[in-house]
């Protein structure tokens, strides 16, 4: 497992080889920090580590197990069930900046669930680039699905509003929705994503089958969260996506990203073509994170 190699090994030779002293929690923490773990969370860590060294004069396999027992709890998983209903079909808004591979995504996940059983719609709801509704469509004739798109500048909303009239029509039960993912700081493209959102409540999809996820290049570190902070401001977000996961150096972001928006992570992706997606796993993650794979 590529992922974490440097950080991975580095926890793992501090816990290994280190008396477990005050200079050895010192290198700790500066460590953590520096894997993205954040001042507060790292300070929380290393304090819980101090207390059961001395309390309970642990080993360093000892506190490298806890370390991964304190973080567990902040790293959600989401396997999100799929409507099988036309009539009450699933909805994925995909959200995400520019670059960070969401439209991909998108057809990957398009993929994905097509092999499960599911019949999928793609709506191309990016309206503000011409560029971003082609390269949709290329991946739907690619996949032999079906996409509902308009002209460029059309109203995002309108799209997805047709979307699922369409799908409801033609037999469709999973929907996914790419939308613009200019600059993650500009206000009228938040206020665009919230007008999506009411699109897609105010035409009765049910709340159990709305899933709204967020795609995050897992190599950008603090980046990430920042997006995850600011998006979840305008729609609550309901689970993360990753790329270029196997290119992942540090990962603290998001233990950070669980404990301060309590939100899932739900895929990873691990390269460029359309099988390269798969369940974020919670356990491989941990020990690659404390050093212990």
């Amino acid at each position: 497992m590529a992922f974490f190699k440097k950080f991975g090994e580095k926890l793992k030779s501090l816990f290994t080889t280190r008396k477990i002293d005050e200079s050895f929690f010192e290198e700790l923490e500066d460590t953590l920090i520096e894997g993205d773990l954040g001042a507060r969370l790292t300070e929380e860590i290393t304090e819980a580590l101090r207390k059961k060294a001395k309390e309970e004069k642990a080993t360093s396999e000892d506190l490298q197990s806890l370390m991964k027992s304190l973080l567990s709890p902040y790293l959600k998983t989401l396997d999100p069930p799929v409507s099988r209903s036309s009539e009450d079909p699933s909805v994925f808004m995909m959200l995400g900046v520019n670059g960070v591979g969401k439209t991909t995504t998108i057809a990957k996940l398009a993929k994905m669930y097509t092999k499960k059983g599911n019949h999928v719609l793609l709506a191309a709801a990016d309206t503000f680039r011409a560029a971003a509704v082609d390269q949709l469509e290329i991946h739907a004739s690619r996949l032999n699905m079906r996409i509902v798109k308009q002209k460029t500048g059309s109203d995002p909303g309108a799209v997805v509003f047709d979307a699922i009239t369409s799908a409801r029509a033609q037999g469709e039960n999973l929907i996914l929705v790419d939308t613009a993912g200019r600059m993650h700081n500009k206000e009228n493209l938040l206020k665009e994503l919230g007008k999506i959102d009411k699109v897609i409540k105010a035409k009765g999809i049910k709340e159990e089958n709305y899933y709204r996820f967020l795609v995050i290049d897992a190599t950008t570190g603090q980046n990430g969260l920042s997006q995850a902070m600011l998006f979840n401001q305008v729609v609550p977000l309901s689970g993360i996506i990753l790329t270029k996961y196997d290119s992942l150096a540090k990962g603290g972001a998001l233990v950070q990203i669980g404990k301060l928006l309590d939100v899932p992570i739900a895929f990873v992706c691990t390269g460029e073509g359309y099988d390269d997606i798969r369940p974020f796993d919670k356990e491989e993650f941990l020990n690659a994170l404390v050093g212990l794979n």
